[in-house]
């Protein structure tokens, strides 16, 4: 009877030990954690936008260098994802739509300007614009400089951007059911038709986030264009001169200023990813 006894025992107690990590102590973890991350990023960027000197920020907003540095950097982003829609969107419908050899080495491939220190993308792209590589000489004899020019800071955004465009199309291509497609392949719509009357408009809201994900990401970049083409500055690169030049006083507004036209972006970004919910 005892060893019966003693089983049964230990059955009963089986559930109170599952009880030890109660369902409030679970909720206190969740809740603290996120609160902690939270803190850890939005913590440093308030500081900096509460720290600028009034008087010094408002200058800031006045100085004709900082602005055409912000412009700069608008353009050659909103560039640079142009030039990703143009080219990029055939290689996410590819990589959405078909299956070959080789497709993840290829995606790897894309993927791998997210991965790498930029500097070596800097000094990647100088490498093949020297004077000892034939596409460099092709460039010059087209009259195409890279080291120092917009030419050159559009290509590095194009290079970084790339991969944030192809992926976040490539998913949204891969929302579309193929059964849509094949469907209006039998009624005798070519593939091109096919693409821009039932793919495109099912899947435009993934083009315009991975159009947004690329400029983001592109006036984010400072690594590899210090590299290629410090002048003409822009904004990071600034910044950057600022703050060796005159420290935290005169660096701060224009990081205010960065902080504030990236959180427009993902903003806009957040609002054009969300579906529509139907009115019910």
């Amino acid at each position: 009877m005892a060893p019966a006894t003693r089983r049964r025992t230990d059955h009963r107690e089986t559930p109170a030990a599952r009880r030890r990590f109660p369902a409030v102590s679970f909720a206190a973890w969740i809740g603290s954690s996120s609160a902690l991350v939270l803190l850890f990023i939005f913590g440093p960027l308030a500081n900096v936008v509460l720290s600028p000197d009034p008087h010094v920020f408002l200058e800031t907003l006045q100085d004709k260098e900082v602005l055409r540095s912000i412009g700069l950097s608008m353009s050659t982003s909103g560039g640079a994802a142009l030039i990703a829609l143009v080219f990029g969107t055939p290689l996410a419908y590819l990589l959405a739509r078909r299956d070959f050899p080789g497709k993840r080495l290829l995606e790897s491939i894309i993927d791998l300007p997210i991965m790498i220190p930029h500097p070596v993308v800097g000094i990647a792209l100088l490498s093949i614009a020297g004077r000892n590589h034939w596409i460099g000489d092709a460039l010059r004899h087209l009259g195409v400089a890279l080291m120092g020019s917009v030419t050159g800071i559009v290509t590095v955004l194009v290079f970084v951007g790339m991969p944030f465009f192809v992926d976040a199309v490539k998913a949204g291509f891969e929302s579309v059911p193929a059964r849509l497609e094949n469907v209006s392949r039998s009624l005798g719509a070519p593939p091109g038709a096919t693409f821009f009357r039932i793919t495109l408009p099912l899947s435009w809201r993934h083009l315009l986030v991975g159009f947004i994900m690329c400029m983001a990401r592109a006036l984010s970049e400072f690594g590899a264009i210090i590299i290629v083409a410090y002048h003409p500055m822009v904004a990071p690169v600034l910044m950057y001169e600022r703050f060796t030049a005159y420290g935290l006083t005169y660096s701060q507004p224009v990081a205010v200023m960065l902080i504030v036209v990236s959180m427009l972006f993902f903003l806009f970004l957040r609002i054009v990813s969300q579906p529509k919910r139907n009115a019910t």
